[in-house]
């Protein structure tokens, strides 16, 4: 294993990662950091949790830093950063901070769901990388309150999510504003066809990395299932955390109606909760956040929204209250836990209705979940059997056909081979 170091990271850069703690870079950091430094593009197809953003970030600031084009002028946006929340617009701010710490590079952050005028202050200041969401992107730009003519560097993060979240059209929006001559770094975590076409669109001759499979969990995260009947789940989770989970606990429902009724519940059976998701303002938002990471209270209820904007350090539990509809989104959300080779624990209760949810979970991932039963809530072995053969319906049906039924070691014979990853040519820098 490479150190930070042989990555050819500098001096300055590398101070401010050993106060950080980081010694060994990551597997994406390893493959992706030299040849960003390099000048090449990137298409990076990696899972939550791997250190993409220092894999980025790391060689975005010692490239600024040590390359000025002719004619720069001081103040002017040389790096964009385009991610789908805010959430995660304020995590990756935050890591520019910590590994510029020692640079005179400067950088902000801007998003929507709150008042611009802090925000166009430091941008009017000037400002070397631009970390934003697109709405308010699109906005201040239409404002002429910024330009994004000069940029060098852009890296378009979760560009799946962004798909998923409708900001697609937004992001070729801004394609066509800024430089056609740039380093483009594209990430996402599951890469289908829209997504591939939209790299395609956007990069020249890229290197390819791809640290884990697609739609495949971490190792380090022990997964359960409970089959629990829908009316019985308030007292499965209450169970759960006040017998099980000796620690903070990070809960998943489908909608944010379902997330606010379950914090009432669990204040009522006093236990310490709040929620986020797309309804909040801002600010309750990030203060359900910093008290969830300073253990002011013991659960936060989110939504898949929410899913990869949330960056706890030694996060132990993940709850699937209720079981997505789709099965990435089952990886992105256990992946909140697990994360830099810790232990991490994802439980899942499904209610009948989402049986057919877990056959295609388990044949994406590939894995079958373990099953437990909880006391006299689980349900009955004879109900459950005649309730495993219930019909997937919908957009799933297809998919869940061939998976086996609940409880069985799925076949994956028919499954395709994934395609090797590749490199493309290079792209020297300018």
């Amino acid at each position: 294993m490479k150190t930070f170091k042989e990555l050819k990271v500098a001096a300055p850069i590398l101070g401010a990662l050993e106060n950080l703690g980081y010694e060994y870079p990551t597997p994406i950091q390893e493959q992706a950091i030299p040849e960003v430094l390099n000048g090449r593009d990137l298409l990076g197809c990696a899972q939550t949790g791997t250190g993409k953003t220092a894999a980025f970030a790391i060689p975005i600031l010692q490239l600024l830093d040590q390359y000025k084009p002719q004619g720069h002028k001081k103040g002017t946006i040389r790096a964009l950063i385009l991610t789908p929340t805010r959430e995660l617009a304020i995590q990756i701010s935050e890591s520019f901070q910590d590994y510029g710490a020692n640079l005179k590079l400067r950088h902000t952050v801007i998003f929507g769901g709150v008042n611009q005028f802090s925000q166009v202050n430091e941008l009017r200041q000037g400002v070397d990388i631009l970390v934003a969401t697109p709405g308010r992107l699109l906005d201040l730009m239409n404002q002429r309150i910024l330009s994004v003519s000069q940029i060098e560097i852009f890296v378009l993060d979760e560009a799946d999510r962004m798909l998923d979240m409708g900001f697609i059209h937004d992001v070729k929006r801004v394609l066509k504003v800024i430089p056609e001559r740039r380093q483009t770094l594209f990430f996402s975590a599951t890469m289908p066809k829209a997504i591939q076409a939209l790299a395609d669109s956007m990069l020249s001759r890229p290197v390819k990395v791809e640290v884990t499979p697609e739609s495949t969990t971490a190792e380090t995260i022990q997964q359960t299932l409970y089959y629990i009947e829908k009316a019985n789940k308030n007292k499965a989770l209450l169970h759960l955390l006040k017998n099980d989970l000796d620690d903070n606990v990070l809960v998943f429902t489908r909608t944010k109606h379902g997330a606010d009724r379950l914090v009432k519940f669990l204040h009522k059976n006093e236990i310490s909760a709040a929620a986020i998701h797309g309804n909040k303002s801002q600010n309750a938002r990030q203060g359900a956040l910093e008290n969830f990471k300073n253990k002011k209270i013991k659960v936060l209820v989110a939504t898949d929204i929410a899913a990869r904007g949330i960056d706890i350090d030694l996060l132990k539990y993940v709850v699937n209250y209720e079981i997505p509809n789709i099965p990435e989104a089952y990886v992105h959300r256990i992946g909140r836990s697990g994360r830099a080779g810790a232990q991490g624990f994802a439980i899942s209760l499904c209610d009948v209705e989402e049986i057919p949810y877990i056959r295609d979970i388990q044949f994406t991932i590939g894995l079958e979940l373990p099953v437990k039963e909880m006391e006299e809530l689980s349900m009955s072995p004879q109900f459950l059997a005649q309730s495993s053969s219930a019909a997937p319906q919908g957009k799933n049906a297809k998919k869940a056909s061939k998976a086996q039924p609940a409880g069985a070691k799925p076949d994956y014979r028919h499954r395709k081979k994934k395609k090797p990853a590749h490199s493309g040519g290079n792209n020297p820098r300018w």
